[in-house]
């Protein structure tokens, strides 16, 4: 059984190694090309040069929060005659409060307001997609801010023709307990991956934070589905099967809110684990096709190496730490209890040199440097956060968990709820 579980650790080991030695090589060779602009931006001299924006903001039960984020969206650095919002309450149970917000801003001229009968966030982003009538639209979580010049550099982008959409770069709004602050160092681990994932032209995701299309993208594909959940993972995955380029802006930032507890993160991120495995499996057609380019030959294998890599070196673990046990527990039963302290003596010539710490050493080695370039990225600085340790501690323990359920959840077909989780938070 053990030599089962090392030959499955070395096989996927080496994949998740050969993918971070090219995202290292990836940095390395357009690492200079990376912009990332501190001040802000003018992107035409005359107003009336503006493309016109649609920001869509889908709510549930986020009465607490959406004034902010609507706030927020007032406050951006683009002329207010090209900016336009739209409000969807999704059926809210909150007595009112989220409409009660909403109706604050009826009278607004560049906010228009709308309510419906609760039917999920794709619903409530296909009702703003209806009624945008601009060039350009994208969405804006409830529970998120944008930066001042989040959308001028974000619009750079679409210079080139070819860029069909560009997703920004989220932050961890809040850094309260232990939970949100390996968030925060997850986030920027992020930074860096999805950045890599545009030099490639393989990014599967397109965050409901502001991330902002092209209209004439939906005119072609269709609106938002429900698609498990993840809506903004699968209208990625249906652009790259159209040939449509996706963009990414590091240095256009989104705050979002994120867990506080970890069973709020587990539900979390089970879902969009969940939503991954599915979406992959409806597009398993891409997978290794030339002609869908990297999103199938990296990005989407990738994840699923990810995902079985954690899972079995968790299993692997946990099975040679159950023989120590069962070993250790067979000698106190035979011998009795005995602590001899020079039993405890460390002989450098006798320390564990087996391939699989080697392995586990450059693994935990690549995904510092990783961390390090997200955290570079954002600050330009490099630097230890002592909130890096939080993350190895919160998601070594409960990572292999979400993944495991976010496997058994796909093969049984099983779907969470995302109103249940905003009620949850």
């Amino acid at each position: 059984m053990q030599t089962i579980f090392e030959i499955f650790f070395y096989c996927f080991s080496f994949l998740s190694l050969y993918v971070q030695i090219y995202f290292f090589v990836i940095f390395l060779e357009k690492n200079k090309e990376m912009k990332i602009r501190r001040s802000p931006i003018t992107l035409f001299e005359k107003e009336e040069d503006y493309p016109g924006v649609t920001i869509t903001v889908p709510a549930y039960n986020e009465g607490l929060s959406v004034k902010k984020t609507v706030e927020s969206l007032l406050k951006l650095n683009y002329p207010k005659s090209k900016l336009f919002i739209i409000l969807v309450d999704d059926g809210s149970k909150d007595d009112g409060k989220t409409w009660g917000v909403m109706q604050e801003y009826k009278d607004h001229p560049q906010i228009r307001i709308f309510t419906k009968e609760n039917g999920g966030k794709f619903t409530a982003q296909n009702l703003g997609l209806e009624n945008t009538q601009t060039e350009f639209m994208g969405c804006l979580d409830s529970d998120s801010e944008v930066n001042p010049e989040a959308l001028n550099r974000i619009m750079t982008y679409f210079a080139d023709p070819e860029v069909m959409a560009v997703a920004p770069t989220i932050i961890s709004h809040n850094e309260g307990n232990i939970v949100q602050r390996a968030q925060k160092v997850d986030y920027e681990l992020q930074i860096y991956i999805k950045k890599m994932y545009a030099f490639i032209d393989a990014i599967h995701v397109t965050p409901g934070p502001f991330s902002i299309f092209r209209k004439s993208v939906f005119d072609k594909i269709g609106p938002y589905k429900h698609a498990h959940l993840t809506e903004d993972q699968e209208i990625a995955m249906r652009m790259h099967q159209n040939g449509m380029k996706i963009e990414h802006a590091p240095d256009a930032y989104v705050y979002t809110n994120t867990p506080k507890t970890v069973k709020a993160l587990y539900k979390q991120r089970t879902r969009w684990i969940y939503g991954f495995i599915r979406n992959s499996l409806d597009y398993k057609h891409m997978f290794f096709r030339r002609k869908y380019g990297n999103i199938g030959f990296i990005t989407m294998p990738s994840g699923f190496i990810s995902v079985f890599s954690v899972l079995f070196l968790f299993v692997f673990t946990g099975y040679n730490l159950y023989n120590y046990i069962q070993q250790k527990s067979l000698i106190v039963s035979a011998v009795g209890f005995n602590i001899n302290t020079t039993s405890f003596k460390i002989d450098p010539f006798f320390i564990n040199t087996s391939a699989i710490l080697f392995i586990s050493i450059i693994v935990y080695s690549s995904v510092f440097f990783s961390l390090f370039m997200g955290h570079r990225i954002l600050h330009g600085k490099t630097k230890f956060n002592i909130n890096i340790l939080w993350f190895f501690i919160v998601y070594s323990i409960v990572a292999p968990f979400w993944l495991l359920k976010a496997v058994i959840n796909a093969l049984r077909n099983y779907e969470s709820s995302w109103t249940k989780e905003i009620d949850s938070r």
